[in-house]
């Protein structure tokens, strides 16, 4: 079931409230007051720009919806952190500046941007924003945000690279500024508006014939929640510190 923006974020603010029963899986938006750090996650798209890759029989946005359900499941494990979601549901349109603004209002400690890729390649691949770009007369982000950015990123390496090993490939770190949009823009836009540290997490290449096998299984996509959930916890400790 599609719908709207401004419907989503009345269901945010009704999802604040204690609900006798309420699982992680239901809760679009669950912060808990005992908790210290709020992570947001990403789900890539349907955005104003793209639908999403499809390859191999698997969608893009589905893919990156499971994985998505899956880390939050783990987080909300987790007796210091929280999760807050930017969609409802995977065929939810939101913009992508509308997904750094959840971030923000949320005073995430970290938004973690989940997408696949499609081109030449193979692999799990982190980016991040190293320079400020301007969209719809905004430019962003900040200094500070950048050079958390630059900690998340090495953090979700260190994380994905510990847990994944010999299931999938680990590319080098990436820059906003190396993707197509990026580089007209300088940065992404959901890193554009974002205020806290925001990564993008290109978890395969989903026109990899192998890539797309892997990430097909339920095992592959508890993998990459787990490598994920691991370099979120290294971000925030260090930031704890």
């Amino acid at each position: 079931m599609k719908i709207g923006f401004a419907v989503f974020v009345a269901l945010l603010l009704v999802s604040s409230l204690p609900v006798a029963g309420q699982t992680a899986a239901n809760n679009t938006m669950s912060k808990d007051s005992g908790k210290t750090s709020v992570i947001a996650i990403d789900p890539g798209h349907p955005s104003e720009t793209s639908g999403g890759c499809a390859h191999h029989g698997l969608k893009e946005v589905a893919i990156c919806w499971e994985v998505a359900l899956r880390l939050q499941n783990l987080i909300e494990a987790e007796p210091t952190l929280t999760s807050v979601m930017t969609k409802p549901a995977v065929d939810t349109l939101v913009t992508n500046r509308e997904r750094a603004e959840i971030a923000n209002k949320a005073g995430a400690a970290i938004m973690v941007r989940l997408h696949c890729d499609s081109a030449n390649g193979s692999g799990c691949t982190v980016y991040y924003p190293d320079k400020q770009g301007t969209v719809q007369g905004v430019t962003g982000p900040s200094e500070a945000v950048i050079a958390q950015s630059r900690l998340a990123a090495e953090s979700l390496q260190n994380g994905l690279a510990g847990v994944l090993a010999s299931h999938l490939k680990m590319n080098p770190i990436k820059t906003d500024s190396m993707t197509f949009v990026g580089a007209k823009q300088g940065a992404l836009t959901g890193s554009i508006f974002a205020e806290v540290p925001a990564v993008v997490v290109e978890m395969v290449y989903l026109n990899n014939a192998s890539d797309a096998a892997f990430i097909k299984e339920v095992a592959g996509q508890d993998l990459l929640a787990r490598g994920i959930l691991a370099g979120i916890k290294e971000f925030v400790s260090k930031k704890l510190r």
